[in-house]
């Protein structure tokens, strides 16, 4: 056994050093794999300096935990996901600080200014000394894990010094390493986390079946209460956006992929009177260029004015060429398209949708999903594989106005209805002590 957990070592450690040195490569070409290293550029210099620049030492609740919270999120996605229990927590615990890593630029870049966190930063890459100086620098109370991403290290040396980890939405598969064969390395990292707040009874069983019994709380998905959130707290996109969408039905299609787009070209073409709205996953020049040519009448959002969104010259779709707007957008839409779901990775966050009451529709890659699958068995969203399928739902749901009632109410009734994970992670850590006023 002790030579078999030595080889995952070396195997591990071998694959930290070839993704590092993948990412120098890429680096060359690709301004994300940039971003990626310079954001860890002197990461221990900028770690110190903010801890120094803290009015007064971090004060003490116990003797080996100063009153902080470290939350960790792969990207995006994840933060949002972590995003209602972290302003939960500031909220009952205000002298608490925050600290919020990302390890993926496209969550860095867009929350790097997140006024809910004391310090933004990138996660230094996992290993022994990376991990216990990052560790031992902000010595942290609680740390809160979004969904995945097991960094061995870091997890390890959290374990040592009996710092509570807790898993927030986590989701498991039996195709993970954890339930092979081979997977005792990763069951073993695995005990550093104090309880697992999981989305689904799978995930449990799953668990299970590996020995981990007494520690676990099916939650649902922290997502439900940040959509919710984000939903009653809605304005308006502006008055071009509103000018844009008046009297007409609304298709609106985000974080789609050129796959999704490709599938929306004739449809567009063939139905003038309906508004699109396409907002891509990526907004860098090459892609909205590559818009611009997909639907040669488009406009710009930075383009549209009040004026020119009532005088677009025959153009019936407008392009969001900036970021941060989609989740107001998916109000103005009669139906939702959501893109990713023609991708190996799968589809992007249906939810942001479904609050609002819009039958959401994406590709055939969803199975991952959980309320992706639950969405359709409760009727409020679609799967399509091509574009004559797609064609063919648009055209029932905008014609068959009680099909677009009944598939719109179940689309909000299902997301009001997995609400409150939140709540309930908050009523842990406040049960346990694990956090003191």
């Amino acid at each position: 056994m002790t030579k078999f957990f030595g080889l995952h070592i070396f195997l591990y450690n071998f694959f930290l050093k070839a993704y590092s040195a993948a990412i120098h490569i890429a680096a060359l070409w690709n301004p994300k794999a940039r971003s990626w290293l310079k954001g860890r550029k002197n990461w221990r210099e900028k770690l110190n300096a903010w801890k120094l620049a803290q009015t007064g030492p971090i004060a003490t609740t116990t003797p080996n935990a100063s009153n902080l919270v470290w939350m960790h999120c792969a990207s995006l996605g994840e933060f949002e996901q972590g995003r209602p229990l972290l302003e939960a927590v500031k909220v009952k615990y205000p002298h608490y600080k925050i600290v919020l890593t990302f390890f993926s630029p496209s969550g860095y870049e867009i929350r790097k200014n997140y006024e809910g966190a004391d310090l933004v930063m990138y996660l230094p890459m996992d290993g022994f000394t990376n991990a216990k100086y990052f560790i031992d620098t902000i010595n942290p109370s609680l740390v809160l894990w979004v969904k995945y991403e097991y960094w061995h290290y870091f997890l390890l040396q959290l374990k040592k010094k009996n710092i509570p980890v807790l898993l927030i939405s986590g989701i498991f598969r039996s195709s993970q390493p954890f339930f092979k064969w081979y997977g005792q390395f990763w069951i073993n990292i695995l005990g550093a986390f104090d309880h697992f707040f999981v989305q689904t009874t799978t995930s449990l069983e799953l668990l299970h079946k590996i020995g981990i019994r007494d520690k676990i709380t099916v939650t649902g998905d922290t997502r439900f209460d940040r959509v919710v959130a984000i939903a009653e707290q809605w304005n308006t996109a502006g008055e071009a956006i509103d000018a844009f969408c008046s009297g007409h039905q609304v298709l609106v299609a985000g974080s789609t992929w050129e796959e999704d787009e490709e599938l929306l070209i004739h449809y567009a073409k063939a139905y003038p009177k309906i508004r699109f709205i396409i907002a891509p996953h990526e907004v860098s020049k090459e892609r909205i260029q590559d818009l611009k040519e997909e639907f040669p009448s488009c406009i710009l959002y930075s383009k549209l004015t009040p004026t020119s969104a009532t005088d677009l010259h025959g153009s019936n779709v407008l392009i969001i060429d900036n970021v941060g707007l989609l989740s107001k957008l998916y109000k103005y839409a009669s139906i939702a398209y959501v893109g990713g779901g023609f991708n190996t990775s799968g589809i992007h966050n249906i939810l942001e949708a479904a609050v609002y009451g819009k039958p959401v529709i994406f590709g055939p890659v969803y199975e991952k999903f959980a309320e992706a699958r639950d969405l359709i068995e409760a009727g409020g969203a679609f799967p399509i594989e091509n574009a004559l399928e797609l064609e063919a739902l648009l055209n029932d749901l905008f014609t068959n106005t009680k099909e677009l009632e009944t598939a719109s109410l179940a689309a909000t009734q299902f997301v009001y209805s997995h609400k409150g994970a939140t709540q309930k992670i908050m009523d842990h850590i406040q049960r346990k002590r694990l956090l003191i006023n």
